[in-house]
């Protein structure tokens, strides 16, 4: 994938990307997102930035009540048509959102932003920031970013990756407010798009909103 210059928009970066996707998404949900949201009471689910919606209808499928928003509305009409294949069209909801904009409203049992990165005009630490605003209490605000390059991304050799910690500094939320239940790398096993396999570490955040 070429990667666009930094002043290009975010959104027509996307927007041709999945456009030009003829192969069916992968099926497969991210490993993070199984891992903690086992034993999670079930509810109301936001996943950001779902792509063709791998993620949200694993969470329909599960029993939880799954809203998919991207910002490439190619992204979320292959999104619906794979739920509908799914059989979880009536679990889920998907929808545009530019989240240098806006966020859906209400309250959300799981607020999940896998990979939430960008290139072009996207500012990642407002939107984690609309994200918790939206989790409710008892709620978990689930965030994997990378912390390590794999051979094919389109990062720069050279990225210095933030850690877990550093980024839940940005973030800046109040710390009686949240119960930390995971802050740290993990190692994992990624897929290419043309199906390589690498070792990569990921960073995350898993936090329970306690008011």
């Amino acid at each position: 994938m070429t990667m666009p210059q930094a002043h290009e928009d975010a959104s027509a970066f996307w927007e041709g990307h999945y456009a030009k996707l003829t192969a069916p998404a992968s099926g497969r949900p991210s490993a993070i997102l199984v891992r903690f949201t086992a034993g999670l009471v079930i509810g109301r689910a936001l996943d950001l930035g779902c792509a063709c919606g791998d993620d949200t209808i694993w969470l329909a499928r599960q029993g939880w009540t799954a809203t998919g928003v991207d910002v490439a509305q190619s992204a979320i009409d292959a999104a619906q048509r794979a739920a509908e294949h799914a059989g979880v069209a009536e679990r889920t909801r998907f929808a545009r959102h530019d989240l240098n904009v806006s966020i859906p409203d209400g309250a959300f049992d799981l607020v999940s932003a896998m990979f939430l990165h960008s290139p072009g005009k996207f500012d990642r630490l407002a939107a984690l920031q609309r994200a918790a605003n939206v989790v409710a209490p008892g709620g978990l605000l689930l965030i994997a970013a990378h912390g390590s390059r794999a051979p094919w991304s389109w990062a720069d050799p050279d990225t210095v990756y933030p850690t877990a910690d550093e980024e839940l500094v940005d973030l800046s939320l109040t710390p009686s407010g949240w119960h930390d239940v995971f802050v740290g790398p993990i190692e994992r096993i990624a897929y290419g798009p043309g199906g390589q396999t690498a070792t990569v570490i990921d960073t995350v955040i898993a936090l329970e909103r306690l008011t």
